[in-house]
């Protein structure tokens, strides 16, 4: 007999529909799974047999064949499970199932209970412009599933569950109807805790309102990490929709926590400086969204910036500028979301104290000159924001008194990228440091003062088209800060001096 019934898999973050197609017939008993699966759903055919004798149905005697439609689509993980078992019931003809309009997803144990999956959330996303009426997920990704709307998303604990629910004997809990377990609120660290550093704390707080990248650079021990780690805390809460997005990424990577919802802040990665390429933009056998991607809608921190592999930090160069990585293999090309910060940290020289003043440096100029050339022209241009970070004086770090909290600092971060979010309504952007180049004429209008000051700058600096365009964003996000709908001479001033720093260290 034939059976066929509807699954999901993933393109990238987008769902498709998999046709599983079971066939019994008489023949030499065998058991394949065709349509280009991989090693975990080859072995899918093993877990169904174990768990259907552990159930107390007889050992299939018979040829049987599963074909996972589309063929020449690569089929990766044990999401086919349960649809595999279900299809062999009633192939076989042990069971009469109606699978219309539902799709079913699950990895089966040897005893038949259901197992957790990754990527469960942008399966069941949309599902209704598939024309799926309602999906069967393991309870244990009932939290995220629960997100989808337009789709009955119902949970099972054991295949015996979804059995006496296709044969009319029982229903099964909506995933919207189990209480999502509440994510461990993370400990942030304050930006009270930072003594001095005036300039770079209004860095970064420019930075948090507008999304733009920041390039920290100093002396060792003078606290640009310690302030990189402590951005988090002055970022805008993220909208509902930056939410599900995030945590769609998460979800395929395999990355949230049992019985978590949606992520409820923004993410923060930190790889370490001997990270591949792969590892920051994504891929592997089965492709994985990598540290890139991991840090859509939040922060990637990338500490000793020079020490990172020269090709690592080159593959940044076009998600930083389009918000997208594009991954492409021989029979796969999948696109991931990498709308990230970049926030970077690097001494100016190997011993860390070329420029300092404080310290006299013992490298030579080609070794400084060597040092600073691992990190290219055209990924500095993309960082919107540079900033010295001095040695903190004796003065400033004994001080009692504590700077301003984060809490502080936030509020006037999420006003400003509130008056963004309204004046970007019904357009994909969100924060100034995405205006297109189309858009800054109408977004960015300058008073003659700030003109005239920017069309000096332009020339005496040598700005680039896209340091111009990136020098007015800052203005744009520093004269929300203010409150101000017109960028005046200040506000051009202060974005002029956090892009100059490169011409005392790069000599441009």
């Amino acid at each position: 007999m034939f059976c066929a019934l509807s699954s999901l898999g993933l393109m990238g973050i987008e769902p498709y529909i998999v046709s599983v197609e079971v066939d019994a017939s008489r023949g030499m008993p065998g058991f394949e799974i065709v349509g280009l699966p991989d090693a975990a759903v080859k072995e899918s055919r093993d877990r169904v047999r174990s768990a259907l004798l552990n159930m107390g149905y007889r050992r299939p005697d018979a040829k049987i064949i599963v074909n996972l439609a589309p063929a020449d689509t690569r089929k990766a993980g044990s999401v086919y499970d349960l649809p595999i078992m279900l299809g062999l019931l009633a192939a076989l003809g042990y069971e009469n199932f109606d699978f219309e309009g539902t799709a079913v997803i699950g990895e089966i144990g040897l005893s038949g209970e259901l197992r957790g999956l990754p990527g469960v959330l942008p399966m069941v996303l949309d599902l209704e412009k598939l024309k799926i009426k309602r999906v069967i997920v393991p309870v244990q990704n009932a939290a995220e599933a629960a997100v989808a709307t337009g789709v009955e998303v119902l949970t099972a604990m054991h295949a015996k569950d979804v059995i006496a629910y296709f044969r009319g004997e029982k229903t099964l809990v909506k995933a919207s109807d189990i209480p999502s377990e509440a994510s461990a609120e993370p400990y942030l660290l304050d930006l009270a805790d930072v003594k001095g550093q005036s300039e770079a704390r209004r860095a970064m707080e420019i930075a948090a309102a507008g999304g733009h990248n920041l390039l920290f650079i100093g002396p060792p021990g003078t606290g640009k990490s310690m302030l990189a780690k402590r951005l988090p805390s002055i970022l805008p809460e993220m909208t509902v929709a930056e939410s599900i997005e995030s945590t769609k990424i998460y979800s395929i990577a395999n990355l949230l926590p049992p019985g978590g919802g949606l992520l409820p802040h923004r993410p923060f990665r930190a790889p370490h400086h001997t990270a591949s390429p792969v590892s920051l933009i994504g891929g592997g056998a089965n492709i994985v969204p990598g540290d890139i991607s991991l840090a859509h809608n939040g922060v990637l921190f990338l500490d000793e910036l020079p020490e990172f592999n020269k090709m690592a930090l080159e593959v940044l160069r076009q998600p930083l500028e389009d918000g997208v990585v594009n991954i492409t293999r021989v029979r796969q090309r999948l696109r991931f979301p990498s709308r990230f910060m970049l926030v970077a940290a690097m001494n100016p020289c190997p011993c860390g104290y070329f420029g300092s003043g404080d310290k006299n440096c013992k490298c030579s100029q080609a070794a400084i000159q060597k040092y600073l050339g691992r990190v290219s022209g055209p990924l500095l241009d993309r960082i919107d924001i540079h900033v010295e970070v001095p040695a903190v004086e004796y003065v400033q770090i004994s001080a009692k008194a504590k700077g301003e909290s984060s809490r502080d600092v936030r509020k006037r971060t999420a006003a400003a990228r509130k008056l963004q979010l309204e004046r970007f309504s019904g357009t994909a952007v969100t924060c100034n440091a995405d205006i297109p180049s189309k858009m800054l004429n109408d977004v960015c209008v300058t008073s003659p003062a700030a003109e005239r000051i920017l069309k000096s700058a332009f020339s005496r600096l040598g700005l680039s088209a896209r340091g111009y365009d990136r020098v007015l964003k800052v203005a744009r996000t520093i004269a929300d800060l203010d409150g101000e709908k017109l960028i005046e001479a200040p506000h051009i001033s202060q974005a002029i001096q956090f892009r100059s720093l490169d011409r005392k260290y790069w000599g441009g």
